[in-house]
């Protein structure tokens, strides 16, 4: 069957391309939008207290296959295929491509270019905006938010240490959904990090775990690697060093480094063993 979570389709209405494999009332072609807010919830119902099942940053472009009348818009990310609703209010008809992305770990839009101007929006890591010109110290977008400079980098600026980007959301409180500098989950985090290093991830530590990397043999184990990942029943973490590694957890409220084996160890006192060790490359 296939994954509900990466299948744009409901009884009521699915994606045109599905014709024939699924069952639905309708099927539509879908219509490209993007993501004109700063940070967008995608979630699992159409209500504004349903669970939070990820995100969309701004610039992120997604496809529209149906809408409720009353202020939400049911979609599919074409970033990572994610499926559910967003609120319409933060959809835009595509105007330009996006020139640049966030590279600070997040970033203040101001009216104007100076910084003593009441900033009118707090962008993220890796949202798109696209760059008209430039005023001195500042990049100015279409929005006509200003923008520093040296908190932008080019759509194909690559980082070269996925873990390292990873470390820089220490202390980023954690937010069940969330894969933004203001909250993140704990794949939202391996997603984020590993994006930033050229490197497509699907979003849940489910599919992460079935799709990223190979298997760590036993023998292996006591060897762990920079950049490896090591998997529980609906946790993921990256592997620092030796000793360490750097999770968005519960148990801490927050992305944080924590002792390899001392984690290890909770995690099995609260009921969860390792599921799989997975290495990149």
């Amino acid at each position: 069957m296939d994954d509900p979570r990466l299948t744009p389709a409901r009884p009521e209405v699915a994606a045109k391309y599905l014709e024939g494999k699924v069952k639905a009332a309708r099927f539509v072609e879908g219509e490209v939008f993007e993501v004109a807010d700063a940070i967008a919830p995608l979630r699992l119902n159409p209500f504004a207290d349903a669970e939070l099942a990820t995100q969309a940053l701004k610039g992120e472009r997604v496809t529209v296959y149906d809408r409720n009348g009353e202020g939400f818009a049911w979609g599919q990310l074409n970033s990572d295929g994610y499926v559910g609703w967003l609120p319409d209010a933060a959809l835009a008809k595509i105007a330009a491509s996006p020139t640049h992305q966030v590279t600070a770990l997040r970033t203040f839009a101001f009216p104007g270019p100076s910084i003593k101007l009441p900033p009118v929006e707090t962008l993220s890591f890796s949202a798109k905006v696209t760059v008209t010109r430039e005023d001195g110290a500042f990049a100015v977008t279409r929005d006509g938010w200003c923008l520093p400079r040296r908190h932008l980098g080019s759509l194909d600026a690559v980082e070269s240490d996925f873990v390292a980007v990873a470390e820089r959301f220490v202390g980023t409180p954690y937010l069940w959904g969330g894969k933004s500098s203001l909250g993140i989950d704990c794949s939202g985090l391996v997603q984020v990090a590993l994006n930033a290093a050229g490197t497509g991830c699907p979003r849940d530590s489910d599919m992460q775990r079935d799709g990223l990397g190979r298997m760590l043999e036993a023998a292996e184990m006591h060897k762990l690697q920079r950049g490896d990942l090591i998997f529980w029943k609906g946790h993921v973490a990256i592997v620092r060093d030796g000793e360490t590694i750097v999770h968005a957890n519960a148990h801490h409220m927050a992305t944080a480094i924590e002792n390899t084996r001392e984690a290890i160890a909770r995690i099995r006192a609260a009921g969860s063993e390792i599921t799989a060790v997975k290495r990149l490359g």
